[in-house]
């Protein structure tokens, strides 16, 4: 990573670029200003902080490869059995606990 100015910058282009693209196909970016006098490593905790409370890597690991609409609906499908059976259990624990 090359050196920034002050008041430069820092953008992670090719994350943003896969990232999930807004109406109009607008794309969030996360962005990050270097402050007066702050060092690199703090501008990086900064731009990684922004990059996961936008959620940015989730979803570029979900895009990294295509996945067919029958698997999407069967991965749902999975994740609510196993959801169910959860809560089942959940509820079983409760009432053996009374």
């Amino acid at each position: 990573m090359g050196p920034h100015r002050k008041g430069e910058a820092l953008y992670l282009r090719d994350v943003a670029r896969l990232s999930d693209a807004g109406e109009g196909g607008e794309s969030e970016m996360a962005t990050v200003i270097l402050r007066p006098g702050e060092s690199q490593e703090s501008l990086l905790k900064r731009f990684r902080k922004e990059v996961m409370k936008q959620r940015i890597l989730p979803t570029v690991r979900k895009k990294r490869w295509f996945t067919a609409p029958s698997e999407l609906r069967r991965l749902k499908k999975q994740k609510a059995i196993r959801k169910a059976r959860q809560a089942q259990r959940r509820r079983e624990g409760r009432e053996s606990a009374r």
